[in-house]
């Protein structure tokens, strides 16, 4: 019999490559995950690692070995949530993940919501950039969490993760005139930290103008983000989240270019009743706000508001075009 726990492990070093990482997403020693992953090896009786020096690669049965553990990762996941359902109300712990800009639009009202309908229900926020989401969740410190992917940094799948669309929003180029992408090339540049799913669209989508961006400043926060704008240190790219409290002076541009966020999970967890709750939640909680451009609940289906830019308009001078 297969030791559930080791191929947890043997699945997250398929993605983080590295036993180091392995070991301090888990909390386990470099020494454990190591002990672990022969002792998987002498339970399959085949090799599942190469290793060379410091560095490891599995091997085809190992990925073999990945595939079928994330089917088996998914059956005990829905075996929790089907017992999880035959409970009277929903307790316990539920950890979400969101990225700055959604927390005051969507996350705070959802957990008003959720905190008077579901009293036992303890809800923890943590923020999160999108592109560490799917670690997270897979290494169950996050329960639900927010992932977005761009035109230009479309998501890559992932088998472990499940997910359901939220919202889809205009990317603007905030600057202090008026000017599309292409009119940009010299100038300043302002980005997220590199790594994050921000800094990697800016390079994108100015590449997809023809050329490169000169990055001055790197600021994760769009608030701050906009009040280098507003001084004159550069241009950004800004989603409509990202805009309801632009200093005075900003002027958005609109590009044609999407972002989308969705709500994930990990596979299997997705009819657990707490999990259904915070999903109807941050839906519900977009739903009372500004309109925005939504997108429904299936991924199969689209339900398109119109954008209202009344959302951006309390400071006098902050200009649309």
């Amino acid at each position: 019999m297969l030791d559930v726990r080791r191929l947890r492990l043997l699945r997250e070093l398929a993605h983080r490559k590295t036993i180091a990482a392995v070991a301090a997403a888990l909390s386990y020693t470099p020494s454990a995950v190591s002990q672990q992953l022969t002792a998987l090896e002498r339970e399959t009786g085949v090799v599942l690692l190469e290793r060379s020096g410091r560095r490891v690669e599995l091997t085809p049965a190992a990925r073999t070995l990945v595939e079928h553990a994330e089917i088996v990762f998914a059956a005990l996941a829905r075996a929790e949530a089907d017992l999880a359902a035959g409970r009277t109300e929903l307790a316990g712990q539920l950890r979400i993940g969101a990225f700055p800009s959604a927390v005051p639009r969507i996350v705070s009202p959802a957990l008003v919501a959720l905190s008077r309908e579901h009293p036992k229900l303890e809800l923890m926020v943590a923020e999160a950039d999108p592109a560490t989401v799917p670690q997270a969740l897979r290494a169950e410190t996050l329960d639900v969490a927010l992932v977005q992917e761009y035109d230009y940094v479309p998501a890559a799948c992932d088998p472990a993760l499940d997910s359901e669309p939220l919202l889809e929003e205009t990317v603007y180029l905030a600057a202090t005139t008026s000017g599309g992408l292409a009119a940009r090339d010299d100038a300043a540049w302002i980005a997220g930290t590199p790594g994050t799913l921000c800094h990697t669209v800016t390079i994108r989508a100015c590449e997809a103008a023809g050329f490169t961006p000169r990055i001055r400043h790197h600021a994760d926060d769009f608030g701050t983000v906009l009040a280098l704008v507003a001084a004159g240190q550069g241009v950004a790219l800004v989603p409509e989240l990202g805009a309801t409290a632009a200093p005075a002076g900003v002027v958005f541009t609109a590009l044609p270019a999407r972002r989308r966020t969705s709500i994930a999970y990990r596979r299997g967890t997705g009819a657990a009743p707490a999990v259904v709750a915070v999903c109807a939640a941050l839906r519900a909680a977009l739903g009372d706000g500004p309109p925005l451009r939504t997108r429904g609940g299936d991924a199969n289906s689209t339900h398109e508001m119109c954008v209202d830019k009344g959302m951006f308009a309390s400071p006098p001078r902050v200009y649309f075009e």
